[in-house]
């Protein structure tokens, strides 16, 4: 028997992405506030100006070892932004009192410049809080401008805005000795999302950021700061992981939705919960890679026909010009869903091309099979909506619906599915970021009938969270 799995690529050390239009907006009524496809966490979702205002407040620190460049005077402003958001939020939400941190350290990667934290900070490229010394520091000379250059300026303030939240565990006391790694860094990605949901609030005196691409270019970033794939056994090995970007967006999701006390309730528990089945590290036998093909997609559709038993099941074309012919729905390529016909028309060289691994590329976000194959699930997915009958296929609300149930069969497919022609179906570890990413960049795997999604990457992979997480029923009656 020949066993393949769906795909996934090492870590890319940085990020650049223009993120891609996702058709125009939708029709569609929400629910509630928070299940608003054209609001994030109950805020408008609308692109405009993200970054340093131009009437900014001066900074209130200094930053030692300072070239006197625009990434450290775009780091003193994060940090007293920072400091006078928590200045006035911290109390309310944890114990104590709030302390600013003891000093701002700037250094250049590229030569000997000094110490961070007891380390040289030659060819030191991160950013990071020093718990013995109570300070912060970061690299203005390799990490800090790449990210700038990759994301925007709020993508410094965002990784300043994490580092912030280690400073804030420790005064907090939220975690006791011994508390692991991922679970400080986690908690350190939510408090980010606290505070970057008071600055797209508009409270902040120095930032602004929009709901539409300003947040999608953080979460972005968020991507590119995932954890590297690693094979079985590595984890229990280096003590020192993160968590993937589904779990790190997540996190910042939590944040910016539910506030402080969500982030105090991250916890090994809770991450684990949120795991569940899910695999984080390839077996020792696993490339993670299944190039998409006439056979892949043939094995995909009948994995699904296997877990989800429809009365009718799709039929499969690979004419990708039949999608036009559709009376009910506009062509969605490189996947197409007709509910008239009730048939998966599929551009195969278009899917190849986006399900593609970038591995070793630069300047991109991370793409591989699972890119593509969501998108093809996401299809299947309208196919079953349409059965179930009482479902409209053409607004907003199905859109997220379908993101929603393309969570669900990605979960059901952690667990191998063997399909008559032979093959192996199976998620592995990093698919989930390379369907986050198609989510982001595309959106099509949050595409209602006619391949139109929300504009706001925030709310498409959320919906899609929501379905990891949870169930069919879930995802219809959170997007009726």
């Amino acid at each position: 028997m020949r066993r393949r799995h769906l795909a996934r690529l090492l870590a890319v050390a940085s990020a650049a992405v223009v993120l891609a239009g996702c058709g125009t907006t939708i029709s569609g009524k929400a629910v509630s506030v928070f299940d608003d496809p054209f609001k994030v966490g109950g805020l408008q979702a609308v692109d405009g100006a993200s970054g340093l205002r131009s009437d900014a407040e001066k900074p209130t620190r200094r930053v030692s070892h300072s070239d006197g460049g625009k990434i450290d005077e775009l780091g003193a402003q994060s940090i007293s932004d920072l400091e006078a958001f928590w200045k006035d939020n911290y109390k309310g939400s944890f114990d104590g009192e709030f302390r600013p941190v003891k000093d701002l350290i700037s250094w250049d990667s590229n030569e000997y410049d000094g110490e961070f934290c007891g380390d040289t900070t030659s060819d030191l490229i991160n950013a990071g809080f020093c718990d013995d010394d109570n300070t912060i520091g970061w690299d203005r000379g390799v990490l800090m401008p790449a990210l700038r250059q990759a994301n925007g300026d709020m993508a410094i303030t965002m990784v300043l805005a994490h580092e912030y939240g280690h400073a804030i565990q420790k005064m907090a006391k939220l975690n006791k000795k011994g508390t692991p790694t991922l679970v400080a860094e986690q908690q350190a990605d939510c408090l980010a999302g606290v505070y970057m949901r008071w600055v797209a609030e508009g409270n902040s005196k120095r930032f602004t950021l929009s709901t539409g691409d300003g947040l999608n270019n953080l979460l972005a970033a968020m991507i590119s700061f995932r954890d590297p794939l690693l094979s079985q056994g590595d984890y229990a090995d280096s003590g020192d992981e993160h968590g993937s970007a589904f779990e790190r967006i997540s996190a910042f999701q939590f944040g910016f939705t539910d506030g402080p006390t969500s982030c105090a309730a991250i916890d090994a528990q809770e991450i684990g919960q949120r795991r569940g089945d899910l695999p984080i590290e390839l077996q020792r036998d696993q490339t993670g890679e299944w190039p998409v093909s006439e056979e892949s997609v043939r094995s995909i559709i009948a994995a699904m026909n296997i877990v989800f038993t429809p009365k009718k099941p799709p039929t499969l074309s690979l004419d990708a010009t039949s999608a036009s012919k559709c009376p009910d729905a506009r062509p969605s390529p490189p996947v197409s869903y007709c509910p008239a016909t009730n048939t998966i028309a599929i551009d195969l060289p278009g899917l190849e091309k986006m399900g593609a691994s970038n591995e070793g590329q630069d300047n991109v976000l991370i793409t591989g099979d699972n890119t593509a194959y969501s998108v093809l699930v996401s299809r299947y997915m309208l196919a079953l909506q349409h059965e179930r009958g009482g479902l409209v296929l053409d607004n907003a609300e199905a859109g997220l619906r379908t993101a929603c149930l393309t969570g669900v069969a990605t979960t059901k497919l952690s667990k191998e599915v063997t399909t008559p022609d032979g093959n192996t179906v199976a998620l592995t570890a990093g698919d989930i970021d390379e369907a986050v990413s198609g989510l982001l960049t595309n959106g099509l795997a949050a595409g209602d009938v006619n391949g139109e999604s929300v504009p706001a990457g925030f709310n498409r992979i959320d919906a899609f969270r929501i379905g990891v997480l949870g169930d069919q029923d879930r995802c219809i009656k959170r997007f009726p």
